[in-house]
């Protein structure tokens, strides 16, 4: 493992090993044990998009690992005015250890590894959020136990989060289903993909796509870059909700996750947020200790 560009490049057996080290770096966090296994580390962090979890959840990662994170904007680098990514990556690779970008274009993150000779994470971009997905397997281990004979249900938009979902949950062995209007699909290349390596579904109707699941996500009907086309969104997406009605043919003890920030009242209503929101908010904290597991992985 030489990066983190997206979870298809890793086998089952490295996004467990990452998984065991995230369930061991928090337990050390929560007893007091000081593992500053990074020491003298230093990451740089790309932001082409803003972000609440990412920026916090990785700059007091490197705190805790005894490195140090420097945030970068497209106001604070030359490729917000046009210095091409391959230039970039081999300037930063001589300043630092590590580089984790969240940005528009998969191709990006794909360059800075190509051209750079240092470990770069993805942050986030349209095709894909490998981190956000490595915390939300964290969660769904903890509260269930395994994986295998679990089923993922996906309502919404097959955006970033759906393209890394299915394929998180099919590596560790859970069924994917995904319920989205037409017109608004996972990337079908990866549709292909899950079908010939897992039990995959996909279809128009949300309650055939929640029944029986062990675990119900969605996430916002716009994403960002998209405010322009909420309106029409919001018509595509009526009926793409998780409710009360939702819950109801998914398994009793069903969890609910949502990567945030959540629209309560679009794709979750807030009696079926709040009666979820320890998971949610486990979720959003392990985005901490999965990202940590993952720099100590590519820096160490």
């Amino acid at each position: 493992m030489k990066h983190l560009l997206k979870l298809g490049d890793l086998t089952r057996e490295e996004i467990l090993s990452i998984l065991n080290l995230a369930d061991q770096l928090k337990y050390e966090r929560k007893n007091g044990v000081s593992n500053e296994y990074l020491k003298g580390k230093k990451l740089g962090m790309i932001f082409q998009k803003s972000s609440t979890r990412t920026r916090v959840s990785f700059e007091v990662g490197m705190y805790e690992l005894g490195g140090y994170a420097l945030f970068l904007s497209n106001r604070d680098l030359q490729i917000g005015r046009g210095e091409p990514v391959e230039d970039t990556a081999r300037v930063l690779s001589r300043y630092l250890d590590g580089i984790m970008i969240r940005t528009f274009a998969q191709k990006e993150v794909e360059d800075l590894a190509k051209y750079g000779s240092i470990p770069i994470i993805n942050g986030l971009t349209d095709y894909c959020h490998p981190c956000q997905v490595l915390a939300d397997l964290m969660t769904i281990r903890e509260r269930k136990g395994a994986f295998r004979g679990m089923k993922m249900c996906f309502v919404g938009d097959g955006n970033n989060m759906a393209n890394s979902l299915m394929v998180g949950a099919i590596k560790t062995g859970m069924s994917f289903s995904i319920a989205c209007p037409k017109g608004y699909e996972p990337d079908a290349a990866l549709v292909e993909w899950a079908k010939q390596n897992g039990e995959f579904t996909m279809t128009e109707d949300v309650k055939e796509a929640a029944s029986g699941a062990d675990v119900i996500y969605t996430d916002v009907w716009a994403s960002m870059g998209q405010e322009e086309e909420k309106k029409i969104r919001e018509q595509a997406f009526k009926g793409y909700q998780v409710n009360e009605g939702v819950m109801n043919v998914a398994k009793k003890d069903a969890m609910v996750l949502h990567c945030l920030p959540a629209h309560r009242g679009e794709e979750i209503t807030a009696d079926v947020f709040e009666a979820h929101a320890d998971e949610i908010f486990e979720e959003a904290e392990n985005r901490l200790h999965a990202q940590k597991a993952v720099l100590c992985k590519l820096l160490k």
